[in-house]
């Protein structure tokens, strides 16, 4: 009797790096929108009558969006899959959200746009990161999302001074700025869509190759995270409550003159290229040099404070100081989780370290907007205050971090 032959695997239309390429064009363009966006906020609350407190709080409020719903989404996403439909719908509330802000000229529609581009995020992040994750496969796990990442920040780049040019050209036409917006915003729906049609199912890259272990279902039981975990992520909440966000720095640097409107996108800009290249040094300093290198981190966010000074030369120096914290929060910080919680329980682990740190960046909004409505000395003296306090507690989870990270798991300590 004969036996039908196998069928061969089906090979997908692109090859792997092609896919990795244009989803990293894909974030590219999305950031040029909603750091775009990001880098004009502030000065654009204060000409509708914000106060500082409330710029803080809506910089706060969005960080938690974008960070913490991603715990709920990410548990949506792996109960009902449709990867292409929540990366698409995540993308299209941002694109079409920002461009919407500038056109309304009042505080509450701008505030709600400005909220649905951050659900955006949330919405798309855990299944793009899924789909890139399938992509990978074939290319090599950090070359791929290192290509991807230095994509990204170009477009973090790129989108601020964007509006920088159309600022200088229209001094204080914020309806033009966010407008222009929508061209980058289209590009990126026409380029999913092209890439749905030309990669259905990327799974199909991982084919023939040995199956991921699964997470048993327990593992997403937050019980099972480890004490030190839970130590690990409070300190670093304690840490986002003394970092200001941009919008309340651009608030200042407009409010008190230091800048021309059209000068802010430029200085986000020069702080998302200090955050990508602070990213990538400071990950690879972590590979030689251990958890130490993560004090950089409050005493850096100290530092940051002159940012709210008086004079010009202190205004840019505490930004660039701010970008190099902001892309180790967002790098190096996780490195870190992977060494401390089992294989089993980081999907988890990860979801709750961005929800935890979302509520600190919200409490960070509303304490540091009042602080400065009150003065400028006032939140420098806050935000010193927060990282001397949180410097003292990461001391102290890192060391119990060196001393644990080399024995093997053992199930106890959890909390």
């Amino acid at each position: 009797m004969t036996t039908s032959p196998t069928p061969a695997p089906h090979v997908p239309a692109m090859r792997p790096w092609h896919f990795v390429l244009v989803f990293g064009l894909v974030s590219l363009l999305a950031d040029m929108v909603y750091e775009g966006a990001r880098s004009i906020i502030g000065p654009y609350l204060a000409t509708l009558g914000a106060s500082a407190t409330l710029v803080g709080l809506v910089a706060g409020a969005g960080e938690f969006i974008g960070y913490g719903l991603r715990v709920v989404t990410g548990y949506a996403v792996q109960r009902r899959g449709n990867y292409w439909t929540w990366t698409i719908t995540g993308y299209a509330l941002t694109v079409l959200s920002v461009p919407l802000i500038g056109a309304t000229g009042a505080m509450a529609p701008a505030l709600l746009l400005y909220a649905s581009e951050r659900l955006g995020k949330a919405v798309r992040s855990p299944a793009k990161d899924t789909l890139l994750s399938h992509a990978s496969a074939g290319t090599g796990r950090g070359s791929a999302f290192g290509v991807h990442q230095a994509l990204d920040q170009t477009g973090a780049v790129l989108g601020p001074l964007l509006l920088a040019a159309v600022l200088g050209w229209r001094e204080g036409d914020y309806r033009l700025a966010f407008g222009v917006l929508l061209v980058p915003g289209v590009l990126v729906i026409a380029l999913l869509l092209w890439l749905r049609r030309r990669a259905p199912d990327p799974t199909e890259y991982e084919t023939g190759l040995a199956a991921p272990i699964q997470a048993p279902a327990a593992a997403l039981d937050t019980h099972r995270l480890p004490a030190l975990f839970w130590q690990y992520v409070a300190v670093l909440a304690l840490l986002s409550c003394g970092v200001a966000s941009f919008p309340l720095l651009a608030f200042h640097a407009v409010t008190t003159g230091l800048l021309r409107d059209s000068l802010v996108p430029v200085l986000f800009a020069v702080a998302m290229a200090v955050d990508g290249a602070s990213g990538f040094l400071v990950g690879r300093l972590y590979d030689r040099r251990g958890t130490v290198v993560l004090l950089a981190v409050p005493i850096a966010a100290a530092a940051a404070a002159i940012a709210f000074g008086h004079t010009v030369e202190l205004m840019w120096a505490g930004v660039a100081i701010w970008g190099v914290i902001n892309g180790v929060l967002d790098s190096t910080v996780k490195a870190v989780v992977t060494e401390i919680v089992p294989s089993a329980s980081r999907a988890s682990a990860f979801g709750w370290l961005a929800l935890v740190r979302g509520l600190g960046l919200l409490v960070a909004g509303g304490v540091l907007g009042l602080a400065y409505d009150r003065s400028p000395q006032t939140v420098m003296v806050v935000i010193v205050i927060a990282n001397v306090l949180g410097l003292g507690g990461l001391v102290r989870t890192l060391r119990k971090i060196d001393r644990e990270k080399t024995a093997p798991f053992s199930g106890t300590g959890r909390g």
